[in-house]
């Protein structure tokens, strides 16, 4: 895994991650708005970091480990959150079951994790 896997993957989940979260809180997001926007922030993060990255390795990996730091946080939270949610038989607003939820919230949290640990990997010139 090099710094450019780090940054393609980056754009896909700046992209997916909002989307995502779009879909399953279309009817619910006035209830708690803030769930739905801290999406749109990893997003931006992560896609502002691998654009940097692309303009400079070195210049750009802060960006893209600070977008993969703050991922990693969200995610592991909205991960816990969802087993917790689970445990109590909460109902989720996603239009799937919610053990389908915490299944991609699960992955998500290895990906991200797979994106953080390319970032921190020797650079490799090679693209």
């Amino acid at each position: 895994m090099t710094i450019w896997f780090s940054r393609n993957l980056a754009i896909v989940i700046g992209i997916l991650a909002p989307l995502l979260e779009t879909i399953r809180r279309r009817h619910t997001w006035t209830e708690d708005p803030l769930s739905l926007f801290d999406d749109y922030i990893l997003g931006g993060m992560l896609l502002y970091g691998a654009w940097r990255v692309s303009r400079s390795i070195e210049n750009g990996r802060k960006f893209l480990l600070l977008g993969w730091g703050f991922a990693l946080g969200l995610a592991y939270a909205g991960f816990d959150f969802q087993l917790q949610q689970l445990r109590n038989g909460a109902v989720d607003p996603a239009p799937v079951p919610a053990e389908w939820v915490a299944v991609v919230k699960g992955l998500g949290l290895l990906i991200i994790i797979m994106g953080l640990v390319a970032s921190l990997r020797k650079m490799s010139i090679e693209k």
